[in-house]
């Protein structure tokens, strides 16, 4: 028997919230819905740590731990990044050995305890984070190449541990070697509009960083962007792994066939059938138990660039493009509280337009 579509248990945020109120909303919301218990105390606890309430926030990480949570590995080392800004370094350091021992099979609590050190300036141990987390999930007899890294079971996530370890390696001032040397491959792999410069020495150059220690303000900036690219990192995997729809705006459909006439054997000639397609997909998804559901609007720029070694009428390349732009949070979940704006950009409420059981 098919479950009932999850309810969208959260309005969007009003600004006039702070971060603690908004993180007890989160956890009214926990116990009204404890299917969800997880990824709602999960945030609840950012959004304490945020409003500088580290010991509120370590509860909830510990009440996480407590149940049977699917990630446990990736809870502690929010944790430990908590303990960290609590001021309570001995207690993270230690606990973060402990995680150590446990070998995590993910990048991402290697990725946010080497990201703690980082931004604390610890960069031997940082290094020594990301090292380790690449040698045990790539495996040390595995070939360092590109295809060995996309081929892995969590490829993306190694990807981001070897570029960072090459970022902090060049801060240190410390030779290019192996892994950094496949750094730059990956980095050079990437599509254009995912690099932000035409090579990943300009990305990290430390020139840039010293520079700015001369200007305190310029020193602040840098500070709170690689604390924000951290922030967005751990959302981003704290948030669940979101199952997407590709969807197309009008503008972007009508190139699309232009460019690949053929790809209207899968959607259509016609925007509103594409439109009605994927809103009866995503309710079929739902209605056989499907959680996190989303939507990935996918532009023809972005997706020539990603599917420049697959054929684009693959359906398969789709799917991953549309898991791609997911990972990259180029995704909004589904369904939208019925009162809110459609998904389709239509600027009518969901209720009167994709969510009306009569369309």
């Amino acid at each position: 028997m098919s479950r009932k579509r999850r309810p969208a248990h959260r309005q969007p945020a009003l600004a006039e919230r702070t971060d603690a109120q908004q993180a007890e909303e989160l956890e009214a919301l926990a116990r009204k819905y404890p299917r969800d218990q997880e990824e709602l105390l999960t945030e609840a606890a950012e959004f304490y740590t945020r409003a500088g309430q580290h010991e509120r926030a370590l509860a909830l990480f510990q009440q996480v731990l407590d149940s049977d949570c699917e990630d446990p590995h990736l809870i502690e080392a929010f944790r430990i990044d908590t303990l960290w800004n609590a001021g309570r370094t001995d207690q993270a350091r230690e606990a973060a050995e402990a995680l150590r021992r446990r070998h995590p099979a993910d990048a991402g609590p290697w990725e946010i305890v080497a990201e703690m050190f980082e931004v604390a300036d610890h960069l031997h141990e940082a290094t020594d984070w990301f090292t380790a987390g690449v040698t045990h999930l790539l495996g040390p007899a595995t070939p360092l190449s590109v295809d060995a890294v996309h081929d892995a079971a969590d490829g993306n996530g190694i990807e981001m541990l070897i570029i960072s370890r090459h970022r902090v390696r060049r801060r240190l001032g410390q030779p290019c070697d192996d892994l950094d040397q496949l750094a730059h491959n990956l980095y050079d792999n990437r599509p254009a509009q995912l690099r932000a410069t035409s090579t990943l020495d300009d990305l990290h150059n430390p020139k840039l960083r010293e520079a700015a220690g001369n200007d305190p303000q310029a020193l602040i900036a840098s500070i709170e962007e690689l604390a924000l690219e951290v922030e967005a990192r751990r959302a981003a995997r704290s948030r669940p792994r979101m199952t997407c729809a590709l969807f197309w705006s009008p503008d972007e459909f009508t190139q699309l066939l232009e460019t690949w006439p053929e790809l209207a054997d899968r959607y259509g000639t016609e925007h509103h059938e594409h439109t009605r397609h994927v809103e009866q997909m995503l309710q079929r998804l739902s209605d056989e138990g499907e959680p996190h559901l989303g939507i990935a609007h996918g532009t023809v720029s972005d997706f020539e660039s990603f599917t420049r070694e697959e054929s684009p009428q693959d359906g398969d390349a789709r799917a991953h493009y549309a898991a791609d732009l997911a990972a990259r949070g180029q995704a909004i979940p589904w369904p939208p509280p019925r009162n809110s704006p459609c998904w389709c950009g239509s600027a009518r409420k969901y209720k009167k337009c994709c969510g009306n059981p009569a369309t």
